[in-house]
């Protein structure tokens, strides 16, 4: 397994940038809201388990976040909601939501220096600050990797908290991606005001499709 590292944030320091890793969480989801992070994980934090969300079970990201608290690290949180998901399209709203973390982080003086944003696989347009697209940024850069966590950590609560509106979809479970329990849901009991209709197109198409309210 490769580890992240911090080979690019140090880069950065030595010239002058304050490095901030950004990830994001739920582009691929039938339901809910595409949820992004903006964080500064220090040289000096040395947590070795740190890396991609995905590769980490949801106690470990729990208590992750949790050390990144108690730390006081840095990080903002940006989203795109599931009606901005439909009308911009996916990738639209994750610029969106990328960029609204950014400026969170930005407005709120987290920024010790000049920010430099490190993203996962995208680059965004109209970003005010420099920027690098990393292919697999969560698997190789430490503060993205960061940064995944802790969206993902953000993403899931309020995916459990949407559960308890529409429990018989199990959004606690499968955090609204495309699991067989969650299209089996959708069939028997229609489509929610959480369900990314653009996504849904085939579901909805199907005869007797109705919404939930």
């Amino acid at each position: 397994m490769i580890l992240p590292t911090f080979h690019h944030e140090r880069a950065l320091l030595r010239d002058g940038y304050f490095p901030v890793g950004v990830d994001e969480v739920g582009c691929g989801c039938l339901a809910g809201p595409v949820v992004t992070a903006a964080m500064h994980l220090p040289l000096q934090s040395r947590l070795p388990e740190v890396r991609d969300s995905k590769l980490l079970s949801p106690k470990q990201r729990e208590r992750l976040a949790a050390v990144f608290a108690e730390r006081g690290y840095r990080w903002t949180i940006g989203a795109a909601s599931v009606e901005e998901i439909d009308r911009l399209h996916i990738r639209q709203a994750t610029y969106l939501a990328m960029r609204r973390a950014i400026t969170a982080f930005l407005d709120a003086g987290y920024a010790t220096g000049s920010a430099y944003a490190l993203i996962d696989a995208w680059t965004l347009p109209d970003l005010p600050i420099p920027q690098r697209g990393i292919i697999r940024g969560d698997a190789l850069v430490k503060s993205i990797a960061a940064a995944s966590i802790v969206a993902k950590v953000a993403r899931d609560r309020l995916m459990c908290e949407l559960h308890e509106q529409y429990p018989a979809y199990g959004f606690a479970i499968h955090k609204g991606y495309a699991t067989a329990v969650h299209r089996a849901a959708i069939l028997q009991h229609g489509l929610t005001p959480l369900h990314r209709r653009s996504f849904c197109d085939s579901f909805v198409s199907l005869p007797g499709m109705r919404a939930v309210k």
